[in-house]
């Protein structure tokens, strides 16, 4: 939701107009977007909600004993297609720099790789450009903003909520904290100095500073 009225508002003065639409994978877990539907139309932006049976088919049919990475490649693919249908050719995701630090070190715990997504990813096969906006934006400071703004939370009905490796990633994170302050800005910052692909350090970017 922060990201939809961040993009709004980008779209009022940006120098290179874009059309924006939201679009909702309900994952058949019971979605309750009232709240997203109401935001939607006070902003002006079209909605679409895409039903699915995703995670009927991974928990009740398939019994998944590990989940997430499955139901993460079954929503990007419905997203994919919904994006094609609409004539859509950019993905902007809500990925924030906590997923970022987040998922490298996951990475790296439990793959023993080096790696993370893009902040721009180029679809070959569908055509589509994902692309990342709150990128140097920490979670924290998206919450108040979502705070500040009133904007809704869509609950999470999923039956793994708050129970994956992300987070256990999380909490790991949270506690090296409290002995080194700046282990995130450290390790988003090794990710720029290897660099990881496509994510060579900008000159002028400055570190940003996490609410508290």
């Amino acid at each position: 939701m922060t990201l939809l009225v961040l993009l709004r508002e980008l779209q009022k003065y940006y120098d290179r107009p874009f059309f924006l639409e939201a679009i909702t994978i309900d994952m058949g877990l019971g979605l309750e977007d009232e709240g997203m539907r109401e935001l939607c139309r006070e902003l002006e932006v079209p909605y679409t909600r895409v039903e699915t049976q995703i995670g009927p088919v991974i928990f009740q049919y398939r019994k998944e004993k590990n989940p997430c990475s499955m139901c993460a490649k079954m929503r990007r693919g419905a997203l994919d297609q919904a994006l094609l249908d609409h004539g859509c050719n950019k993905l902007a995701l809500g990925h924030h720099y906590d997923d970022a630090v987040e998922t490298f070190l996951m990475s790296l715990l439990y793959e023993g790789r080096i790696s993370c997504f893009q902040p721009v990813t180029h679809l070959d096969r569908t055509g589509i450009i994902q692309i990342r906006p709150m990128l140097y934006i920490h979670e924290q400071t998206i919450a108040h903003f979502a705070q500040e703004r009133s904007l809704p939370v869509a609950k999470n009905h999923c039956p793994v909520d708050k129970h994956t490796k992300r987070e256990e990633t999380k909490e790991l994170i949270f506690q090296l904290s409290q002995s080194y302050p700046e282990l995130k800005e450290r390790i988003f910052g090794a990710m720029q100095r290897y660099p990881l692909p496509a994510w060579e350090p900008q000159g002028r970017y400055k570190r940003p500073k996490e609410r508290n």
